[in-house]
């Protein structure tokens, strides 16, 4: 492995969305991530190579419920720097394989919990998805456009962004703590608090009066006729972010509009007036002939692409944003470093895939492996 994080070593205790992505970046920036898989997983190396979020680490198949099942997950912490896992409150605890027998073994490790709602509260023990954590931390009520019903954002903002990727931040900068001091500890990321977060700059603004409650009418959420998608000629779709005045004034040049015959840009009471002067011009030429005018000009224009329109785009090509694995498009991994570049690591692997290889590379005897094999506590 090569990156960044190159000689780290995290087991991940398998789970579904934001625990996976978390450990897949930490395994594209080059850390050993082991994923303990269910023993009872099954599946084939056909359909493994779609799962996008599990590539870059090797899987062994555990059965928790066993009564030797535990012993494993913590025989592994005794190697490990981290520990990611993303069972509901307690759930890992009646396992065994809670934050007191793991920092028991390992003094030093960095134990990351994933959760919808955190550890503790009135709703620790409830369900949830990336829609209703967004929802109570205030995000989903200001996605969305005026006089109609919120827009769930994919589940990119409490999965992803306020889960996932806020997980990662925090297991490196416990790894970093542990590595000055010799202590590991527990890092509790809640979704819920991961999108609140992601919201601090609204909060501000807010409470200064630049942000209204309702959504759909402010500068960033489709309100402003500079800042939204509009249609073409030929039902493509382009984006427009014109937001400074020096952008605004080259919008009004790529598209033939005369400043002088509309209303001033920061007029909001005139928005509605300037909105349809944009979508009168857009609807008169085809997207590609808009990008052709828009060529060159610093007027932030950019048509809206899919994901396979994406990754034959000449900036996303060049920049090999997007790769190909087995036939199977997907993102590189990022950010980029000069001194310890990245790459692609192993494909995504059917569970259990690696349970001697990795067992025994993490100090399992073969003797071990084969007894607990014949036991059923691996698979």
């Amino acid at each position: 492995m090569t990156g960044p994080l190159s000689g780290l070593r995290v087991v991940e205790v398998a789970g579904i969305g934001p625990g996976p992505f978390c450990a897949m970046l930490l395994a594209d920036l080059g850390a050993d991530v082991v994923r303990v898989d269910r023993s009872s997983a099954n599946g084939t190396a056909e359909g493994a190579r779609f799962d996008v979020l599990n590539r870059g680490r090797r899987s062994v198949a555990v059965d928790l419920k066993h009564p030797d099942g535990p012993e494993v997950v913590l025989r592994l912490v005794e190697q490990a720097d981290a520990l990611l896992e993303g069972f509901r409150p307690g759930v890992a605890e009646r396992l065994g394989i809670g934050p007191a027998p793991c920092l028991a073994r390992n003094r030093r490790l960095v134990y990351g919990r994933m959760t919808g709602w955190g550890q503790e509260g009135p709703l620790a023990a409830s369900a949830g998805h990336d829609i209703t954590y967004a929802a109570v931390a205030g995000a989903l009520a200001h996605i969305g456009r005026a006089g109609q019903l919120p827009t769930p954002p994919l589940n990119l903002v409490a999965d992803f962004g306020g889960g996932g990727m806020l997980l990662a931040l925090g297991v490196v900068a416990g790894l970093l703590h542990a590595e000055r001091t010799g202590e590991g500890q527990v890092v509790d990321a809640a979704m819920v608090d991961g999108t609140a977060l992601l919201m601090a700059p609204f909060f501000g603004a807010r409470a200064v009066g630049f942000w209204s409650d309702e959504r759909g009418t402010n500068l960033l959420d489709s309100g402003a006729p500079f800042y939204d998608v509009y249609r073409c000629s030929d039902r493509k779709e382009i984006a427009v972010g014109a937001i400074e005045p020096q952008f605004f004034a080259a919008l009004l040049e790529v598209l033939g509009l005369a400043p002088e015959s509309l209303p001033d840009q920061n007029d909001r009471e005139r928005w509605p007036e300037l909105r349809a002067a944009f979508t009168w011009a857009f609807e008169g030429r085809p997207r590609a002939e808009w990008l052709e005018r828009a060529d060159g000009v610093d007027a932030c224009i950019a048509p809206v692409l899919t994901m396979v329109e994406a990754a034959q785009h000449p900036h996303v090509r060049a920049r090999q944003t997007i790769v190909d694995r087995d036939g199977v498009p997907q993102p590189a991994p990022a950010p980029r470093f000069s001194a310890t570049p990245t790459e692609l690591g192993r494909p995504p692997a059917v569970a259990g895939e690696h349970t001697e290889e990795a067992l025994l590379d993490w100090g399992f005897s073969a003797e071990d492996i084969e007894s607990l094999r014949q036991s059923g506590a691996v698979g």
